[in-house]
């Protein structure tokens, strides 16, 4: 992800000044130079370097790290009060309509059964992935259901209300998210597959370039992308 990043912000016009992995990332604390906009797809634990950069330069921030906590998330938009900065979990704009393509179902089939299933190259760290919680969001925005992560053993018969989410991984599958709605006698399934990663980098830089006609705020990817709400722009 971070060639690709590095690659297409060139393509784009954009001056790359540097990048950070796991062996230089406290650079980011006192040393690395300002720039206008940052781009993270790093992991978790790069967040307190991330989170003093921005804070110590004010650059925006574009941060697409899955495997957030709530506190993570809690911080992440506090600095929204500082700067601007766009957070979420996919940059496929394929994956926005999705989301609001399910809440629509979900708020329609209500005494439906609804099952998530993702599936990931072998390498992915985090299960279940920042995308499968974010659909679930969409579907159970306030948390009321029961979310089982898979089911092992005698389960018995299924309970009114569950939410089931499973993680496949295998091979080198940029990414993969079903969400199957059951109901009597018919199913309905909404499928999203990302051929390569290049559709999450070509959505990150396009929210680089909008995210700097913004005021000081925390966005969504909605916002910056669909318009979900007016009035976020100068």
């Amino acid at each position: 992800m971070g060639s690709l990043i590095k690659q297409t912000l060139s393509d784009h016009s954009f001056d790359v000044i540097g990048s950070y992995g796991a062996q230089n990332c406290v650079e980011l604390d006192t040393e690395a130079p300002a720039a206008d906009v940052v781009i993270d797809f790093s992991n978790a634990c790069a967040l307190p370097h991330v989170l003093a950069y921005v804070t110590r330069t004010g650059a925006a921030l574009v941060s697409g790290t899955t495997g957030y906590d709530e506190s993570d998330l809690v911080e992440l938009r506090s600095l929204g009060e500082k700067t601007r900065v766009v957070y979420s979990a996919n940059y496929s704009l394929g994956i926005a309509v999705l989301r609001r393509a399910v809440t629509q179902a979900a708020r329609a089939l209500s005494e439906w059964d609804i099952e998530i299933v993702e599936t990931h190259h072998n390498q992915k760290a985090d299960a279940p992935s920042g995308t499968a919680k974010l659909l679930l969001h969409a579907i159970d925005p306030e948390g009321d259901e029961c979310v089982v992560n898979g089911r092992v053993g005698m389960v018995g018969s299924r309970p009114k209300g569950e939410i089931g989410m499973h993680a496949l991984r295998g091979g080198t599958v940029a990414g993969t998210h079903e969400v199957h709605f059951f109901g009597q006698d018919e199913e309905l399934c909404f499928t999203h597959r990302a051929n390569s990663r290049q559709i999450f980098v070509n959505g990150a830089v396009a929210c680089a370039q909008r995210i700097l006609a913004c005021k000081n705020g925390f966005y969504t990817f909605d916002q910056l992308m669909l318009q979900e709400e007016e009035g976020s722009f100068e």
